[in-house]
């Protein structure tokens, strides 16, 4: 792994009936804009989903990032009219975290351990 990378942790509630769609539109071989993640110094991202006992279900994520200006390049990237488009197509699948610290989609989590 790269020194310099930095990795980050997300959260978003996604809707019970959206569920298979959002899956099906990860699953296509040629999903979303994966040569964009890269294009942007985003590596290694995984997308988790579980079922809290609060009955709702949430997807997690985790990337590492290896460029030298993240807020930069998570704004050329919000730019992308293919990164709009795929956006377009997830973000009705998902419902935002309240009192989230950015105005993203999904919401910061804190790293609390890592090991390499």
């Amino acid at each position: 792994m790269m020194s310099n990378r930095k990795r980050f942790g997300k959260v978003v509630e996604l809707r019970e009936e959206k569920i298979q769609e959002y899956k099906d539109l990860h699953a296509s071989s040629n999903a979303g804009v994966r040569h964009l993640l890269s294009k942007y110094n985003i590596h290694n991202y995984t997308i988790y989903l579980h079922q809290l006992d609060d009955g709702k279900y949430y997807l997690f994520s985790h990337f590492e990032y290896s460029g030298e200006d993240f807020e930069k390049d998570m704004e050329l990237l919000s730019e992308e009219p293919e990164n709009v488009a795929w956006w377009k197509l997830t973000d009705p699948c998902q419902v935002p975290i309240k009192n989230r610290q950015t105005g993203e989609q999904w919401a910061r989590m804190e790293e609390v351990y890592h090991n390499d």
